[in-house]
């Protein structure tokens, strides 16, 4: 949404140029600073806006008093992990970088994206943007990576230069040692983007339920990284140099008790559709099904189905950003909140006591976010972010210029953080 408003305008404009280069010097100035700069991205997968004051995070709690925490940060469509990461770190919505789900086909429907799949993971061929450890590289920076949705597939042939393959066995506390270790290393070697992943509190929420006692556990081990790690940096003889934004791809919600599903196959032919579900979404790719036939099954949905909604991309919701882009599939069935959606009765099985997948309009689909560091206000509180106005900060705290070209998606370009607009400092 653009900002009409001439004095709106110049406030934004104004900030922007602040926050850029610094009282008293100008931006040629400030990319000729002899400090290097370090940046820690962190991401707590399914870490909801809520949580913060539902649970003890002291740690989190004391960063967001180092600097500026949003009252939330609202995904894109679809509420999902792959296209969320994504989103934050290039800027772009997923109709334009390309992951628009955990699993799509190409437009012919020939390969087929799976995000759990090595084979899909890594071939760089699938994402578009470009990522912030691609803009780094770029810059002439080192950049590393300790998990991160992309990381491990060469975009536009450049990886990070330290990564691996997604590995959940391994403890976050090595993770967040490994990250200073390599914070602590010699300038020539040591990195400047660094990404660092948690999936603690996602995976405890879906298994036993927001807001359970092993969700709550991992609330506060996470929390207790990030101690870790703020400690650590601080312990650094340049850490006021770094750094550290924490941001989560998406909330989480909870199913109706008993969740009361809509099952597909049991009131129409889906033959000839291939479904991509989650519970809480239903993407149906027509693989044998032309176009009178999909309108047709979409009237019959919405005619039927009292607790969701069938579109088509060109009639989905504006704020969802779907566009034209042909790897979204043909329909796009989303329940309202808590309630849920399956092809097929035996597919039921899969929805678990927590999950995120709603519209990213509901509130419990929002995460968190929080930077501090070098040139970011302090005890700053500011409303909801759009996690795609994320990416203009990454650059900026890497001394990297915010361009058209980079910022892809930032097409009015006052949405640059948009909620310092009206910014009020904490007491």
């Amino acid at each position: 949404m653009r900002l009409a408003l001439p004095d709106a305008v110049f406030r934004v404009l104004a900030l922007l140029l602040a926050l850029w280069c610094g009282t008293g010097t100008d931006r040629i100035q400030a990319a000729e600073e002899p400090q290097p700069r370090y940046l820690v991205l962190v991401s707590i997968d399914g870490f909801r806006w809520d949580y913060l004051q539902q649970y003890p995070t002291p740690a989190l709690q004391a960063l967001a008093a180092r600097g500026v925490r949003a009252d939330a940060l609202l995904p894109v469509f679809p509420t999902l992990t792959f296209p969320n990461h994504y989103s934050i770190v290039t800027g772009q919505y997923p109709q334009r970088h390309g992951l628009v789900a955990n699993a799509f086909p190409n437009a012919d429907q020939t390969d087929w994206y799976i995000n759990k799949e090595a084979e899909s993971a890594q071939d760089g061929k699938w994402y578009g943007g470009l990522p912030i450890w691609v803009a780094a590289h770029r810059a002439g920076l080192n950049t590393a990576a300790f998990f991160f949705p992309g990381t491990e597939a060469p975009v536009q042939g450049v990886r990070p230069d330290r990564w691996s393959r997604y590995d959940k066995s391994i403890p976050g506390s090595r993770r967040v040692k490994t990250v200073l270790d390599w914070l602590a290393e010699p300038p020539d070697s040591r990195p400047h983007m660094i990404t660092l992943y948690f999936e603690d509190v996602d995976d405890h929420s879906h298994w036993s339920g927001v807001g359970s006692k092993q969700a709550r556990k991992a609330i506060s081990r996470v929390d207790g990284y990030i101690k870790r790690l703020v400690r650590g940096i601080d312990r650094l003889p340049y850490g006021e140099q770094v750094s550290v934004v924490v941001v989560s791809d998406h909330g989480q919600g909870s199913y109706r008790n008993p969740p009361d599903a809509f099952v597909l196959d049991e009131h129409f032919d889906i033959d000839g559709f291939r479904p991509i579900e989650g519970g809480n979404y239903l993407f149906l790719h027509a693989t044998d099904a032309d176009e009178n036939r999909v309108m047709e099954l979409q009237q019959a949905i919405n005619e039927a189905w009292k607790c969701g909604h069938a579109w088509r991309p060109g009639d989905a919701p504006p704020g969802w950003h779907i566009g034209d882009n042909p790897r979204f599939p043909e329909l796009i069935l989303v329940p309202q909140a808590g309630c849920a959606i399956a092809s097929t009765r035996t597919s039921i099985q899969w929805l678990s006591p927590g999950d995120h997948g709603w519209a990213p309009e509901d509130p419990d689909m929002q995460g968190i976010f929080i930077a501090a560091g070098p040139g970011i206000p302090s005890g700053l509180s500011i409303p909801a972010l759009r996690n795609v106005d994320v990416y203009p900060l990454l650059l900026r705290q890497l001394g990297i210029p915010v361009s058209e070209e980079l910022a892809g998606s930032l097409d009015s370009n006052l949405q640059l953080w948009p909620g310092l607009l009206d910014a009020t400092t904490t007491p």
